[in-house]
């Protein structure tokens, strides 16, 4: 039986994704992130370097419909590679 969300849906909901600064990681996470917020605008996604540049953050507020679509974003967001972190 599941737990009943304590999240409204729809509502905008942040996404923070971590790891080491490499080529390709952000347009990696804006892929991921697009697969499952499709309607989400690359344009408003924040990137943040750590103090020495050895990782980079980036943060995307989405439209979330369903804990199931987060639930998904997020796996998929864990099992990556380059993935550090995602809060």
């Amino acid at each position: 039986m599941s737990e009943p969300s304590l999240i409204e849906y729809p509502c905008d909901f942040p996404i923070k994704i971590m790891g080491r600064t490499q080529a390709g990681f952000a347009q990696a996470m804006l892929e991921i992130v697009t697969r499952h917020a499709p309607d989400f605008d690359g344009a408003t996604m924040e990137m943040k370097a750590s103090k020495r540049g050895k990782y980079l953050s980036v943060t995307c507020v989405i439209r979330a419909t369903s804990r199931e679509q987060l639930d998904n974003l997020y796996r998929e967001l864990c099992d990556h590679p380059m993935v550090v972190m995602v809060l």
